[in-house]
């Protein structure tokens, strides 16, 4: 564990299903939609301490015509039980067909050895169906030096 030493170069993959999804169409303006959401799935990842975690994210989506604002919440479940939890604010969009999510994320809290932890990144993602996203992300993460895994 990385501990009072920031980690550039920290990033990871993670391929999701729908777990829920709630879609509300909006009679204000036409095509308007408000999407809740929660994604479950396995991560790769290139740290160590992050081997076999599953995240689970919960999102809404504010879109117009396709177009909008995405902002969420996620924790990543480790082996052990210990959690890092988190923060998620991004775009989505669509080209050529296709819907793309991209913005940033920050670590909130978590559990255990990541109890003090703290860093931040960004991601990018698509919809591979209303169901199914596949997501990348880089970031930075720091555990502050004198923390004891629980």
């Amino acid at each position: 564990m990385q501990r009072g030493k920031n980690v550039p170069n920290f990033n990871g993959q993670f391929t999701g299903k729908a777990a829920v999804q709630t879609r509300i169409a909006l009679q204000d303006i036409p095509e308007h939609e408000m999407v809740l959401s929660q994604f479950t799935g396995p991560q790769t990842v290139s740290d160590e301490n992050w081997r076999h975690v599953k995240v689970t994210y919960w999102g809404t989506m504010d879109l117009i015509q396709g177009f909008g604002p995405t902002r969420g919440y996620f924790v990543n479940e480790h082996p052990n039980g210990d959690r890092d939890c988190g923060t998620y604010d991004g775009h989505v969009s669509i080209a050529n067909g296709e819907v793309l999510l991209e913005g940033s994320w920050r670590y909130t809290h978590g559990s255990g050895q990541f109890a003090s932890i703290s860093g931040h990144g960004r991601f990018n993602g698509r919809m591979t169906s209303p169901n199914d996203v596949e997501m990348s992300w880089q970031g930075n993460y720091q555990i502050a030096a004198g923390t004891r895994a629980a």
